[in-house]
């Protein structure tokens, strides 16, 4: 499975960032070659959310947790 982690602002808030996971099943055709140029299906998926901004975003590959303290 290949998820992508948004992270997202809103306008009105810019330094108050959160995380959001998609994974493959909310966006269509995803491949790891479309993550690394840009995910252009990820700007079909911002639509679904207007009052957030796209900051950034990063791919994780498998069932991988970010653990940590």
């Amino acid at each position: 499975m290949i998820k992508i982690i948004a992270v997202l602002c809103s306008p009105f808030y810019p330094t108050n960032f959160h995380e959001q996971t998609v994974t493959t099943s909310g966006l269509t055709d995803i491949s790891m070659q479309s993550c690394l140029e840009g995910v252009p299906q990820l700007a079909e998926w911002m639509k679904q959310l207007p009052a957030e901004r796209l900051t950034r975003w990063r791919v994780m590959i498998g069932n991988q947790d970010r653990g940590g303290a």
